[in-house]
């Protein structure tokens, strides 16, 4: 009897280590990154960098942009020394991963001071997407398609993800609230699988960390934004461990986490180019930018997709626990795909006061 307790009571004395040790390292990542993102409030302001409202914004009040700054600065050390100090990753992702995500944070802040062409920005992306497909644990199809087609969907796949998270950062707290909902569902699927948390999961906690401390100082009524530096290098790293994830063979839990942030900029650009727009061009017709002008508040929508997340990151946990290919699987992708559904209708619809307003 003596033995199977003692086995017990150090099992559970691990546990309890594990989970001291995750919630350390998201408090610290979390206070840094809001120390730092004020720190590059404090400069952004001196130096007048700021987003000024036009008839495309969804604020009214010049705000510092360049929150990345702060975030980056303790998202990617903090990446490393994960990747470095976690065994049975690829040793060149290791240091590929978050050099890449610097170069296009570095190209993002020039695009943020000045502006660059369409053509510069996709070419870094695709040279960053390129590199990161190589260092993949797998096949994101499993082995559903050849390796070449895989490869070049998975380009494609991704070249987008970064650039509609960029899109999506168009109102207060919602890209911090993505980025954590992420995280947290990748730290989870880590957590409930028999394969024990790697650095794919720990990366998720890091970004849902840093993202929180972000969020500080962007929650409604925001006093600074991510800017290009911070939503296109978070979309990479973001975009990097959803892949790691399907191709390690958790793809239901990949598709079901960003599926809010997916079907909203997906559907927008197909009405776009059904109505013949320039879709590179800024505009307002996202969802979620519709259920401000429909009279909603910028905390009222970031935090209706935060609850729906929520319910996400329940559903994505829950695919990986059933068995392959059971009906539960396709009830649970189905339920995401349901309650997607629900708050694009929800953020489509005009309230009592916009009505009014009318």
């Amino acid at each position: 009897m003596f033995l199977p307790l003692q086995a017990y009571l150090h099992l559970q004395s691990n546990e309890l280590i594990l989970i001291w040790t995750l919630i350390i390292i998201a408090v610290a990542v979390a206070l840094a990154t809001a120390v730092l993102v004020w720190v590059a409030r404090v400069l952004l302001l001196r130096l007048e960098i700021l987003d000024r409202p036009n008839d495309r914004s969804s604020h009214i009040v010049p705000t510092p942009r360049g929150g990345g700054l702060g975030l980056m600065a303790v998202l990617l050390p903090t990446w490393l020394i994960i990747s470095i100090s976690t065994s049975g990753m690829n040793q060149i992702a290791v240091w590929a991963i978050p050099l890449v995500a610097l170069l296009l944070a570095t190209v993002s802040w020039v695009d943020d001071l000045r502006t660059l062409g369409a053509l510069p920005r996709l070419g870094v992306q695709f040279v960053a997407t390129i590199a990161g497909v190589l260092m993949l644990p797998g096949l994101v199809f499993q082995g559903l398609l050849p390796p070449w087609l895989d490869a070049t969907l998975v380009t494609i796949g991704w070249i987008w993800f970064v650039n509609l998270f960029n899109f999506m950062d168009g109102i207060d707290g919602i890209s911090g609230v993505e980025a954590i909902s992420i995280g947290i569902g990748i730290l989870l699927v880590g957590l409930v699988t028999t394969g024990g948390l790697t650095a794919i999961h720990l990366h998720g906690l890091v970004i849902a960390a840093a993202a929180l401390g972000f969020l500080v100082w962007n929650w409604p009524p925001a006093k600074i934004f991510l800017g290009e530096i911070g939503s296109v290098p978070l979309g990479y790293l973001l975009g990097w461990l959803l892949l790691a994830l399907a191709a390690s063979g958790q793809w239901e839990a990949a598709l079901i986490l960003p599926l809010y942030y997916l079907a909203d900029a997906t559907l927008t650009l197909l009405q776009r180019l059904r109505r013949g727009e320039k879709v590179w061009q800024a505009h307002r017709g996202h969802f979620y930018q519709q259920a401000v002008q429909n009279g909603r508040t910028h905390g009222q929508v970031s935090t209706a997709v935060g609850l729906i997340n929520a319910v996400l990151i329940v559903l994505a946990v829950t695919a990986t626990t059933v068995p392959t290919s059971s009906v539960w699987q396709y009830v649970t992708l189905a339920g995401a795909v349901l309650l997607v559904v629900l708050l694009l209708v929800w953020m489509k619809r005009r309230t009592f006061t916009a009505n009014n307003h009318g």
